[in-house]
């Protein structure tokens, strides 16, 4: 049996790992989109570390497009077999890759008219869209939604089990029980690891004890803030933002998952009467139907939020609180001079509604931007977080003027001492443990805090890179 990693390898995003079993049969884990700018980002997204026609089938952890956003393409070059994911994931999706769609249609239209109109070579190729809209409904149709808990079988010796992972609506720990000569073996691939005692969704739920485990690494060398300094924390930056400076608040958000949770605890500050009276927009209408779907998923909700509706039936929306859909509503905000919170996509700031009232805002000094999740370090969000002084937008130079303030606590990923007691089963099953979905100078810290926590062996793949699993 072998295992090749075809994404998020020393990386964060484009989420891929191939497993070959000894007659052939090979299963995907996951086919993310690599997420970022510039050119090496376009190359990773345009090549295959394998054949899609001979992949036999697809197991998708959860939703995020840095996992799910080259299913389409990955259909429209030759792959044919199931999909294999939870059913809120299957529900996420079905709106996730349509905007992830419309977004790259946008973006190879802008790139390719900025070529013709200033530097177009004789021999010089036009971008096309990895996928078009119309290429998703094909993809959609080979998901099959699983519940949690329940071991699937995908063929006579293959066995997958998925388990609550506490991420995002739907997301799961994948657990491949594998039959070869007469022997089980077990392979477990964490996903994205969720946060213990999280709003919304509920802890994560530990994997079985596997031979072989790959596990994120996002945070490897950070930990985060606890629940109730988040929260006042929050309310000091919004105070100074728009009461104090009487500014706009901008927070870049992922449309599912960070958008809904930060929506939540504002409801719920609402309810208690400690939220400032301001106008909140959700900008962002993969969020408005992404919120919807999370509303007909209460199988995934935690017991806080099960007793919070029986106050407050509607735990994403209040008063104050207005989703906007269309562009001219998002434009219209750019005009606003009255203090607001705007909530847009996406989260690094690289793309979506956000990246537009970046452009408006980021040289204004009355303007804060709160950024409240990991950004990889070559998107807008990266570099502020880095303290650059002025940053290119639209073929634009931009002075940075705004204030710019982070946290990452709410981010959805666990910390090293979260991922740590996650996967503290696996100390003595595991004969490795691989580190994916996470940079390298992050990976190398966490690799070592692990082997001093009773880890023993512990990869760090490169691109590409194909281990041999041995089982004896």
């Amino acid at each position: 049996m072998k295992i090749k990693f075809c994404g998020a390898a020393r990386n964060v995003t484009g989420s891929a790992h191939l497993i070959t079993l000894d007659d052939g049969y090979k299963i995907l884990l996951d086919c993310g989109l690599f997420q970022g700018k510039g050119k090496d980002v376009w190359d990773n997204n345009n090549k295959w570390y394998f054949k899609p026609s001979e992949v036999d089938c697809l197991i998708l952890s959860h939703a995020h497009i840095d996992h799910t956003g080259r299913v389409p393409q990955l259909v429209k070059d030759g792959f044919s077999g199931d999909i294999y994911c939870t059913h809120a994931t299957r529900s996420l999706c079905a709106i996730m890759l349509l905007d992830s769609a419309k977004i790259q249609e946008r973006d190879v239209e802008w790139h390719n008219n900025k070529i013709l109109k200033k530097r177009r070579k004789k021999h010089k190729e036009l971008r096309r869209p990895l996928y078009k809209t119309e290429d998703v409904p094909k993809a959609l149709q080979l998901y099959l939604g699983c519940g949690y808990e329940r071991w699937v079988r995908i063929k006579e010796g293959v066995e997958v089990l998925f388990k609550d992972m506490g991420h995002i609506l739907g997301s799961a720990s994948v657990t491949l029980k594998i039959t070869e000569n007469g022997k089980e073996r077990l392979i477990g691939f964490t996903g994205d690891i969720g946060r213990p005692e999280r709003p919304i969704l509920r802890n994560p739920n530990h994997l079985p004890e596997v031979d072989y485990l790959i596990c994120e690494s996002t945070y490897g060398d950070k930990e985060h803030e606890s629940p109730p300094e988040q929260v006042e924390t929050f309310l000091e930056i919004l105070t100074e933002a728009c009461i104090e400076k009487k500014g706009k608040l901008i927070i870049p958000a992922f449309s599912v998952g960070r958008t809904q949770e930060i929506v939540y605890m504002m409801d719920k500050l609402e309810t208690a009467g400690k939220l400032p009276k301001l106008p909140v927009y959700v900008d962002s209408p993969l969020a408005v139907n992404a919120t919807k779907i999370y509303g007909s998923h209460p199988e995934c909700f935690d017991n806080n939020l099960n007793e919070y509706l029986l106050t407050d039936d509607n735990p994403f929306g209040f008063n104050d609180l207005t989703y906007t859909r269309s562009v001219d509503e998002s434009k219209a905000l750019n005009d606003l001079k009255k203090p607001c919170i705007i909530v847009s996509s996406s989260g690094m700031m690289n793309a979506g509604r956000v990246k537009h009232h970046l452009f408006n805002n980021i040289d204004n000094e009355k303007s804060t931007f709160l950024i409240i999740g990991y950004c990889s370090p070559d998107t807008p969000g990266g570099m502020l977080k880095q303290g650059i002084e002025e940053l290119k937008l639209f073929g634009e130079i931009k002075k940075v003027k705004a204030t710019i303030k982070t946290m990452d606590s709410f981010s959805a990923h666990g910390d090293r001492k979260e991922m740590l007691e996650y996967i503290s089963n696996q100390k003595k099953s595991a004969k490795t443990v691989f580190l994916v979905h996470g940079e390298y100078e992050t990976q190398q810290p966490f690799s070592k805090y692990l082997i001093e926590n009773g880890f023993n062996n512990i990869e760090i793949p490169k691109p590409g890179q194909e281990f041999e699993l041995s089982f004896t």
